[in-house]
């Protein structure tokens, strides 16, 4: 299906962020290759060991609990899970991020259609905030609606949702969902909303 049979079908247009509008990893990679930097200069310890480590560690198994695989292999300091926290919130990157193709298309296509486009966005909402202001939008910024799930009193489940739809109120069953996977959704209590992995863009 093209962009054009979506867009027809849909209203409003919501979408969540990490490996969905960018590849998540291209955040990562600069902020693993900041600390060895970091952590190079503090501890004298060669920063392309451990970016090396850090990468292949995210390949095979993700980014969960790579500071503490990193820590115990290069025997670093437990005070440095405050800077490695700290430097995911507020991280300046070298290079800007930037949305998948397919994604970028859709969201041009949207706006060339006057849709409203809906950011809705898990997690830290301070280091999502420094994510958003570090892509590069081409000018699509200016359309787009944000907002972090953790800040809306909404059930939990739900991810702000239904926030979402009252305050600006749509009819779900008109609202496109752009997701990662749809065996990780928010549980919406109205049964009417499309989800779309965001792979199937890729498709078109």
């Amino acid at each position: 299906m093209k962009f054009e049979n979506y867009i027809k079908a849909h209203d409003a247009f919501v979408f969540e962020l990490d490996h969905v509008l960018y590849p998540e990893k291209d955040f990562l990679l600069q902020v693993y290759y900041l600390f060895a930097q970091f952590i190079e200069y503090s501890e004298q310890q060669p920063a392309a060991e451990l970016v090396q480590f850090m990468q292949e560690t995210y390949s095979k198994e993700g980014h969960e609990g790579i500071f503490d695989k990193v820590a115990a292999r290069f025997s670093i300091p437990e005070t440095y899970r405050l800077n490695f926290d700290l430097l995911q919130r507020n991280v300046r990157l070298p290079l800007k991020l930037l949305l998948f193709d397919e994604c970028l298309a859709f969201l041009q296509a949207i706006v060339l259609e006057r849709k409203p486009i809906f950011l809705l966005l898990s997690g830290n909402p301070e280091a999502q905030l420094n994510k958003i202001r570090q892509m590069e939008w081409n000018g699509l910024e200016q359309y787009l609606t944000v907002y972090f799930s953790e800040e809306l009193e909404t059930a939990e489940e739900d991810r702000g949702l239904s926030y979402l739809i009252n305050q600006h109120q749509l009819k779900d069953k008109n609202i496109l969902f752009v997701v990662k996977k749809e065996d990780a959704l928010p549980q919406y209590d109205g049964a009417t909303i499309n989800f779309l992995e965001v792979e199937r863009l890729f498709l078109t």
